[in-house]
């Protein structure tokens, strides 16, 4: 058994009391005083425990041309769609495609009947306002331009993997679909996984924050202390990661990012960095704010501010390649396809 595995199950052991002596110590608080305060650990420090989710009807951008803050009447528009839509959707986005995009909107058919997203069910508050994007800043909503050097990356994986058909082995097969990473669930930065499953646990010592995504299980570990360095060239999959309390706040630092962990599409840079914020706004959501530091790759810092509500229910083993045979099953067709074609090759070499 690794060392991370270790590390994780001692965490999730230790937590069982360390939640369960601070929760009714918030408990106890709460009734007192008749208000909510932010539930602490034994040493003081605001315990995040829990089950979250952070899905949301809010688009990851802003488009073009739109304000930060949806009205009222926009919301409930969004929120609560015409009546229009069909007693079995089926590929029906009724009225979501202000979040999703009519791209998507088509694509989703492809795979599920509408009855399987868990898209989300309301539009992100912060603040008290409803917010068009979770990117925040620039202040337009919008991720900034890639820089040069990071256009010319992505042209050159596009040259390199152009030589190659899309199933000609695994390896150039997305993560996902190969059940090792789902995107960034965990971060950093957390983002919303947008189909379905974008449920958290987060379990908490003095030392240590593990977040455990639903979504293929990933577990990201939070050094909480003095940061550990490493050598640039050293890249885990969720990047180097240590925190430390800033008042009720744990801040969060990540360096050394993975190149198999791309941002917005751009692999990151061997400088590049994420600041992460973990603070109660209330006593069912966490505030979560980021922002992506990547000179190399972005012409300017930028970020967003994301709402990680309570889930009151169980996260499930996301079992991703248990009975699951697509892989296998496209790899086969494509060499099937293949024979068939190099058969009517050889078929049409002896009539000539």
């Amino acid at each position: 058994m690794c060392k991370r595995t270790v590390l994780l199950l001692a965490v999730l052991c230790t937590t069982s009391t360390l939640g369960v002596a601070s929760t009714l110590a918030a408990q106890a608080r709460t009734a007192s005083s008749g208000q909510w305060e932010v539930p602490r650990t034994p040493a003081g420090h605001p315990d995040f425990q829990g089950n979250f989710s952070n899905s949301t009807l809010t688009p990851f951008q802003r488009r073009e041309g739109v304000g930060p803050v949806y009205t009222f009447e926009e919301v409930q528009a969004i929120e609560q769609p015409d009546g229009n839509c069909p007693a079995n959707p089926g590929t029906v986005m009724c009225g979501r495609t202000e979040r999703f995009g009519t791209d998507q909107a088509r694509l989703s058919g492809q795979e599920y009947n509408e009855v399987y997203w868990e898209r989300g069910t309301v539009i992100a508050v912060v603040n008290g306002q409803p917010r068009t994007s979770l990117v925040t800043h620039p202040a337009d909503g919008r991720v900034p331009e890639r820089t040069p050097e990071a256009l010319q990356i992505i042209q050159e994986n596009r040259d390199f993997r152009s030589q190659f058909g899309q199933y000609d082995h695994p390896e150039l097969r997305p993560f996902a679909e190969r059940c090792i990473l789902f995107g960034s669930p965990s971060g950093p930065p957390m983002i919303p996984v947008g189909a379905y499953n974008s449920n958290y646990r987060i379990v908490q010592t003095d030392d240590y924050l593990v977040i455990m995504s639903e979504m293929v299980h990933d577990a990201r570990i939070i050094r909480i202390g003095e940061p550990n360095y490493m050598p640039k060239n050293v890249r885990p999959y969720f990047g180097n990661s240590w925190g430390w309390w800033d008042g009720d706040v744990l801040v969060v630092e990540t360096t050394n990012l993975s190149v198999q962990q791309p941002i917005q599409g751009v692999i990151p840079s061997e400088d590049a960095k994420i600041i992460e914020r973990f603070s109660w706004s209330d006593e069912q959501t966490i505030l979560y704010e980021f922002t992506v530091v990547d000179p190399a790759s972005f012409t300017e810092p930028w970020g967003g501010e994301i709402p990680i509500r309570k889930l009151n229910a169980q996260l499930y083993e996301y079992a991703c390649h248990e009975g699951n045979y697509s892989l296998e099953g496209v790899l086969s067709g494509a060499r099937y396809q293949e024979r068939l074609e190099a058969e009517a090759g050889a078929g049409d070499a002896r009539r000539d």
